[in-house]
This record gives structure tokens, sequence and C-alpha cells, in this order.
């Protein structure tokens, strides 16, 4: 079990067979993979790349941003060349998993349209279209203002550092932008269900 647990890759690995025989149990009935199974399976990818996703968010402004003034300066490096960068990276990439997989899961239970143009077509969407378009704007935020200034605050583009300064800023503000949307985009994503 040690060498399970002592190593991220075999844990992950374990982690998927474990759900791969919970399904085998749970879902024994199951005797095609019709349309339910997609949209399940698309919904169970989205909630999994979702979770991840507000997750790091969550992380970034309740954990790190706020405690980067009490480390050394000295220490600092570690954080901006080692745990940022690749916090950044399951950020990014769990945020676009997670639109692609909502946007299939849209598709396959016959609503994305109607959704994205909040409910004006049959008026039962309009929940989780306010939902998809602050996700959207979430997604955006990550891939289009919050990377590419991370790239400068870390280093990882070179910049004069009057422009890394403003970057930072500029990437925190639109990360706490993202915090305040995602109460909203919560409540309406798990609201379409129970609330509409």
């Amino acid at each position: 079990m040690s060498a399970v647990l002592t190593n991220l890759r075999n844990t992950v690995i374990a982690a998927v067979v474990l759900a791969i025989v919970v399904f085998a149990i749970v879902g024994l009935n199951r005797t095609s993979f019709d349309i339910a199974f997609w949209g399940w399976l698309f919904r169970y990818l989205h909630i999994t790349a979702g979770v991840m996703w507000i997750g790091l968010l969550w992380y970034f402004n309740f954990v790190q941003i706020p405690n980067m003034a009490k480390i050394p300066d000295e220490q600092k490096p570690a954080i901006g060349k080692v745990i940022a960068p690749a916090a950044l990276f399951y950020f990014r990439w769990s945020a676009m998993v997670t639109l692609i997989t909502g946007l299939i899961v849209a598709h396959l239970q016959g609503y994305l349209a109607d959704a994205l143009m909040l409910g004006q077509m049959t008026g039962q969407a309009t929940v989780i279209g306010v939902g998809m378009w602050l996700a959207i704007i979430m997604w955006f935020n990550v891939w289009f203002v919050i990377w590419p200034n991370q790239k400068k605050a870390l280093g990882l583009v070179q910049v004069e550092p009057d422009v890394k300064a403003k970057a930072a800023r500029t990437a925190m503000l639109f990360s706490r932008i993202n915090t305040l949307l995602s109460l909203a985009m919560l409540l309406c994503m798990t609201g379409q269900m129970h609330l509409a």
C-alpha cells in the first residue's frame, strides 16, 4: 500500500481503478452505452475537473496569495519557480476540461443552445445558463488574463520589474473576480436540478 500512496501517479491510477470497480458494481444493470450513459460519464468528468479547478482557485485566493507576504524572501523562489507553475498548470487545464465537458453535458442533455440563450427558447434553462456564462467568463479569465499575467509575474516570460509587478496585480485581481463569481456559478450549477 505504501508504494501506492507515496507516489502520486500510483495513487491516481489506483483511484481510477477503484472508480471503475465501483462503477462495475453499481452499474451492472447497464446494458448499453446510450445517451444517458454518456451524459453521466461527461457529468462525472465535468464535476471531477470542476472540483480541481475551483479547489485550486480557492487555494490561490485563500492560502497562497494571503500568505506570500509572510514567507521570507529567500524562500519565495520555491513558490514562484516550483509550486505556482505546477498549480497553474492544473488550474488552467482543469478549467479547460470543466468547460468542454460541461458544454458536452449540456449538448447531450439537449439544453445547450437554450442555456446559452438564458432560457429564451423554453424558459427552462435560465439557471444553468447563468451558471454556464459565469463559468465561461471564469474560463476566459484563466486562459486570457490570469495565465498570461502569471507567466510575467513568475518570470516565465522576462519583462521589466514594473511590468512584472503590474502583471502580478492584474493576475491577482482577475483571480479574485473568479472567486467572486465562483459561489454564484456553483449556485446555478447545483440549482439547475433543484431550483429551476
